[in-house]
């Protein structure tokens, strides 16, 4: 098998899921709006549960229009970027893992033949983990560095959360964490096409363990107003609330819950910070050209200007610092 069919293989075992996984994700989004509202209200109606799932200064405010029309317009570049970099990279780096490790130890099928359903769990935690654990990384990576921020500032400029914030992403920043995704997915994968399944199976049920990902960790829902926690299971998993947290303007919440699906990584690595039951919190930016991020043009194009600045000023600085006259020269 060589890569290019083993590539396209691939992008079309990923190509069918999408209904499915829509239908899931609007059950998970309305089920927990359901939740939240019973929760809250004091009395039960159509009218106000409507309200409530769809408040009228959120769905009117700038910002969400901001969503809407950069939702639109990332869906149409998506197919020709992101959907085959993303399979595109994890493929890359999992054949070349199954070559080079196959070569090595003389391996050409797989060690334990075909997959039983515990394998098959087995093979989906622990890619679940290794997309987890690359997610927390790149996310950490985009707080502290000024480059990568000014790329997440697109994504913390949202001002109210109204589901598809969650896409309110770069295209270049989506690129690169897709392209680093592929690292430790991609070699996670490659050992497991070594062990137990063929190199084409990367999905469970029929769904892309990537959307799965999505899926559980709720990304629709933990990019709205719903203050949905999973009380002793917080432990484990990031629940929506935690995440709104992340987005907060306020001090004490900044470079805080970094974690996409598990809590566990933030827990590890010290970055946790856990909300008072029902708190709210004001999102989005403190930068004084903040109103500039809720149009197109500043959602696609000021972040590379702002790059593209900090470059220019780096570079000014080791012009100037090469041109200083050595001691005794």
């Amino acid at each position: 098998m060589d890569v290019v069919d083993f590539i396209q293989r691939i992008v079309a075992r990923v190509s069918g899921e999408n209904l499915l996984a829509a239908g899931l994700l609007f059950a998970t989004a309305l089920g927990c709006a359901l939740i939240a509202y019973l929760r809250t209200a004091e009395k039960y109606a159509f009218g106000e549960f409507f309200e409530f799932a769809l408040p009228r200064e959120v769905m009117t405010h700038p910002s969400a229009r901001a969503d809407l029309l950069f939702y639109v317009t990332r869906k149409a570049i998506m197919p020709f970027l992101l959907i085959p970099a993303g399979v595109t990279f994890v493929v890359a780096v999992g054949y070349a893992t199954n070559r080079v490790l196959g070569t090595l130890l003389g391996i050409d099928k797989p060690i334990l033949g075909e997959p039983g359903p515990i394998t098959v769990v087995v093979f989906t935690a622990t890619m679940l983990l290794a997309y987890d654990l690359s997610y927390y990384l790149y996310h950490t990576a985009q707080h502290r560095y000024p480059f990568l921020w000014e790329l997440h500032k697109v994504h913390h400029s949202a001002e109210v959360m109204v589901g598809i914030t969650k896409d309110r992403v770069h295209p270049l920043d989506e690129l690169m964490n897709r392209a680093w995704d592929g690292v430790i997915p991609g070699i996670c994968f490659g050992i497991w096409s070594l062990l137990a399944l063929d190199p084409v199976e990367l999905t469970v049920f029929g769904i892309n363990v990537y959307i799965m990902r999505n899926i559980l960790m709720m990304d629709f829902v933990r990019h709205t107003h719903f203050k949905i926690s999973f009380g002793p299971l917080n432990t484990i998993i990031l629940c929506p609330h935690w995440h709104q947290l992340h987005h907060s303007t306020a001090p004490e919440h900044y470079d805080k819950n970094f974690g996409l699906l598990f809590s566990f990584w933030d827990r590890l690595f010290g970055t946790l910070c856990m909300p008072e039951p029902n708190e709210d919190f004001r999102f989005g930016l403190v930068d004084r050209d903040v109103a500039d991020y809720q149009s197109l043009s500043g959602l696609y194009l000021l972040p590379l200007k702002k790059m593209g600045r900090r470059i220019a000023r780096r570079v000014r600085r080791l012009r100037g610092a090469s041109a200083e006259p050595r001691p005794g020269a």
